[in-house]
């Protein structure tokens, strides 16, 4: 599994996509915990961290399972398209508003949980997205792989990542393009073309692949379309003051 190219750059979309998506994780975080007194804090932040991830996890275990099923990976493609779009828009609205601190070690803990769950959706789509890619079974391995790694990124870095993303608009953009790229991946695999599109033998006997031509072929108009779609509408929008 280590030796296998494709694990190791599944693990690399995996901590970008975390890092990209996971800000506002960071954001909900401080905000949950912000209350507590100062020897609290941190195990607050341990605590609430420590759930979401698990929770994550299980999330992801089912995504993987589901996008085993006919035009669910469909449906999982034109959602990363439309997060991607979304992540190269400006920020109009402040979606933490209403993430409420609490001064009770527990209560912060539970509002981190209960805030990471109710934003994982672009999380969980777009790594089972990129773990799935790598196929050869070692999917949930690689998914807790990835975010074990981002974690101390996300909790500790986040503010660094935040300036950077702000200093260098650059990294958000690329960020979109690799959602887009895994969103093209992900439709032209989806079991429901399986008889439509070229195929050829598996690593496993008696399975079929997609030819890689098509696969990287729809990952690269799946990342150009996010840009273009993304850099038209934001050009649309008015200029904020």
């Amino acid at each position: 599994m280590l030796l296998h190219a494709p694990f190791w750059l599944a693990v690399l979309q995996i901590i970008a996509i975390d890092i990209l998506l996971g800000g506002d994780n960071a954001v909900v975080i401080a905000l949950a915990c912000r209350k507590l007194p100062p020897k609290l804090r941190t195990q607050g932040i341990l605590w609430g961290t420590a759930g979401a991830i698990i929770l994550r996890v299980v999330l992801i275990f089912f995504a993987l399972q589901l996008l085993a099923l006919p035009f669910l990976k469909l449906v999982g493609g034109l959602l990363l398209f439309w997060i991607g779009i979304k992540l190269m828009l400006p920020e109009e609205d402040d979606d933490h508003a209403n993430i409420q601190a609490s001064d009770k070690l527990w209560a912060a803990v539970k509002t981190v949980i209960v805030a990471d769950f109710v934003m994982s959706l672009d999380n969980v789509i777009a790594i089972a997205g990129a773990a799935e890619g790598a196929g050869h079974g070692h999917q949930l391995i690689l998914v807790i792989f990835g975010l074990l790694v981002s974690i101390p990124i996300i909790v500790w870095g986040s503010q660094l990542v935040i300036k950077l993303m702000d200093r260098y608009p650059t990294v958000i953009t690329l960020g979109a393009m690799l959602l887009g790229w895994i969103a093209g991946t992900m439709l032209v695999t989806d079991p429901a073309l399986s008889g439509w599109v070229p195929n050829q033998p598996g690593s496993k006997p008696g399975t079929t692949v997609v030819v890689p031509w098509l696969q990287y072929g729809a990952g690269v108009i799946g990342a150009l379309l996010v840009l273009g779609t993304g850099k038209l509408l934001a050009s649309r929008r008015p200029k904020q003051a």
